[in-house]
């Protein structure tokens, strides 16, 4: 099994409210992890962990909107404080790209609200996707939208056959001008339909 070298946190974002801030603080009081918090002049903190192996992490959080906004780029290769991290980037829901780096390749995981959305795997010049999420149910909705437009064009084009024979059999201008009312408003239909 190939042994990974170092971990990578690319762009993550992670956003708190005030109670998860204090949850993410209890999350990473750990034995082997020691933390120090610096306050900063505009209510700006910044968490680093410690791991007992010297290595660390910072965590700048800047306040916006009453909430904790943490834009982290770090690179990690202690393997226990690389699961802590990884831990409270799923338990808070972050977004942003992962990269897994191993002696002959690297995996990139794309995540979406602590979520992983997208895993791919890069060796050398080679790139190939492991995994993609795709929202079937999102896709099978519009499928079904777009039959059920398909089924009312259909119809309407039955609709419009039918008043032209109507006023082809017209024998005042009133009932050819309530049909020529009729087919404009199909029309107007018509065309909205064929936007979607």
């Amino acid at each position: 099994m190939a042994q990974r070298l170092a971990t990578e946190y690319v762009k993550a974002t992670l956003k708190l409210s005030e109670p998860q801030m204090h949850q993410f603080l209890r999350m990473t009081e750990d034995g082997r992890i020691h933390q120090r918090v610096k306050v900063m002049e505009n209510g700006c903190q910044e968490i680093v962990l410690v791991d007992v192996s010297g290595e660390e992490v910072h965590f700048p959080f800047d306040r916006r909107e009453g909430f904790y906004i943490c834009e982290l780029s770090c690179r990690l290769v202690n393997h226990y404080l690389t699961n802590v991290v990884r831990k409270l980037f799923m338990t808070f829901k972050g977004d942003g790209v992962v990269h897994r780096i191993y002696e002959e390749f690297t995996m990139t995981y794309v995540y979406t609200q602590g979520v992983v959305r997208k895993i791919v795997e890069q060796t050398g010049e080679n790139t190939r996707v492991i995994y993609e999420y795709k929202n079937t149910l999102l896709e099978l909705q519009r499928v079904f939208q777009a039959r059920d437009i398909e089924r009312e064009i259909n119809r309407l084009y039955a609709e419009v056959d039918s008043l032209l024979d109507s006023r082809l059999d017209a024998s005042t201008s009133d009932q050819v001008q309530q049909i020529d009312e009729k087919l404009a408003r199909h029309q107007k239909r018509l065309f909205e339909l064929e936007a979607y």
